[in-house]
């Protein structure tokens, strides 16, 4: 397994993973679908954005962004998917960690994410990867002027990158 930066190739593959408004909703906060791919190379244009894929077997398996804001000295992990045929093998807390890792080389130790509330399963996922809810002042004081009341998660940002299970390539 490999995590590998994004290019424009991937972004078709991507956008067919979501199966429905209510999933693109979840995944994203997008209220279009199915998602043009195009979209996904857009966000790509901000330059504070690291966007990677995760790789098994030579196929495109995850999906995720790093939010790099160097103003705060923290990342946010963002827009994290599976394809919908590699789901439920632990492929989404390998791409996770991996992306921890990525934003720990970069010297940052706060690393957040947020999750629509409704999202059990990525929930369950982002946990086991070492992500814990903030505290409960933080996350509403986060969420002031957020869409929906967003589950805030900080990462374990000592795990050791040996937990990953994936090389890492490129920045």
């Amino acid at each position: 397994m490999g995590l590998l930066p994004f290019s424009a190739a991937h972004a078709a593959v991507v956008a067919g993973w979501p199966a429905s408004a209510g999933e693109v909703t979840l995944w994203c906060g997008r209220q279009e679908f199915p998602v043009p791919a195009q979209t996904i190379t857009d966000w790509q244009r901000d330059a504070d954005v690291r966007a990677h894929v995760l790789v098994a077997d030579g196929e495109v398996v995850g999906y995720g962004e790093l939010w790099f804001d160097a103003d705060e000295d923290e990342v946010e992990l963002a827009r994290i998917i599976v394809a919908p045929d590699a789901r439920g093998r632990g492929l989404g807390r390998a791409l996770v960690r991996g992306l921890l890792a990525r934003a720990v080389a970069a010297g940052f130790s706060d690393v957040f994410m947020r999750v629509h509330p409704a999202n059990a399963r990525a929930l369950r996922c982002y946990r086991g990867a070492g992500f814990a809810p903030v505290g409960p002042a933080l996350a509403e004081a986060w969420n002031e002027a957020q869409p929906v009341g967003y589950v805030w998660l900080q990462g374990d940002t000592g795990a050791p990158d040996a937990r990953t299970g994936i090389s890492a390539s490129g920045p």
